[in-house]
């Protein structure tokens, strides 16, 4: 299995206020890099409180941060002809739509998928599905709303859910996914 698992922060109710991006690569099954960039966005230096108390993230940790476009290509490079993975993928795809649309950029064509309905398809007996009670339910700690650390384990769950559906080749997500794989 070949992918990449994001996560996106955000300052506002505004999609385009990313202000912080993880993402976590896998080659061959095996995680092999995660990164997490600071964005200083739009809205600086606003930010709403109710994302602060979700991610503890404040405008002075992004003063000097770069922006989204200054980050873009490097981030772009690391999804380059990867399957997207996201937990609650509509929000971060939006989010990474929003993004490109407000600095000009190049849509990539991408395909992403929801960790959320393979979770559902691969536990269909679970009372939740959040990324926090998958993670405890498979024992794999991480500091919740950190985009990097919350990446990371959206790939854990994703590889585990591919495992337990005896899915091994990218090419078997589009048999088995067809109607919950979305382009970018």
């Amino acid at each position: 299995m070949d992918f990449c698992a994001i996560d996106f922060e955000t300052a506002t109710h505004e999609r385009n206020s990313a202000c912080e991006l993880g993402i976590c690569v896998v080659e061959n099954s095996q995680v092999i890099k995660t990164k997490t960039w600071l964005i200083k966005p739009p809205s600086f230096p606003y930010f709403n409180p109710r994302n602060i108390d979700v991610h503890g993230i404040l405008p002075q940790d992004v003063k000097d941060a770069p922006t989204f476009d200054d980050i873009w290509y490097e981030a772009e490079e690391m999804m380059y002809g990867s399957l997207m993975m996201a937990h609650n993928a509509s929000f971060d795809a939006g989010v990474l739509r929003s993004c490109l649309d407000y600095y000009g950029l190049f849509t990539p064509k991408l395909n992403y998928l929801c960790s959320i309905q393979l979770a559902k398809k691969s536990w269909n007996y679970l009372p939740r599905y959040g990324l926090k009670h998958l993670a405890e339910y498979h024992q794999i700690k991480f500091n919740h709303h950190l985009a990097g650390d919350d990446a990371e384990v959206c790939a854990k769950i994703s590889l585990l859910a591919f495992e337990r559906l005896l899915i091994t080749e990218n090419d078997e997500i589009s048999l088995n996914f067809a109607s919950k794989l979305k382009k970018l």
